[in-house]
């Protein structure tokens, strides 16, 4: 790490994690690498839809009614034909994508600290 990557608390505040649950699971034929369009529920701050590089670990039906966390403050961002409204957080391990999601069932909505 360099100072060039440090962030202060205040700037770690700004990004607003939430755990959602994932409804709907669509191929995405559009997207320039292998994804899947998800529809994600956010209790009370809506539905949202994003973009995820993740076929490669994860089949549709797997995804469905699978919690996740994902970053819901990013401004809405055209990929292809689709406009993403969130992004889905996950650790990579040699290029491929493991979703971040709560240990246990939480509210939809709940904030990640």
């Amino acid at each position: 790490m360099t100072t060039d990557n440090v962030i202060t608390f205040e700037d770690f505040t700004k990004v607003d994690l939430r755990v959602g649950t994932i409804v709907e699971v669509n191929d995405f034929p559009n997207a320039h690498k292998p994804a899947y369009q998800l529809t994600i529920d956010f209790g009370d701050l809506g539905i949202k839809k994003s973009s995820a590089q993740i076929t490669t670990q994860y089949k549709k039906e797997d995804l469905e009614n699978h919690q996740i966390v994902a970053v819901v403050n990013f401004p809405k961002k055209q990929i292809a034909n689709f406009m993403s409204e969130c992004l889905v957080v996950g650790a990579v391990k040699e290029n491929d994508v493991f979703l971040l999601h709560p240990e246990s069932k939480v509210k939809n909505g709940s904030q990640v600290s």
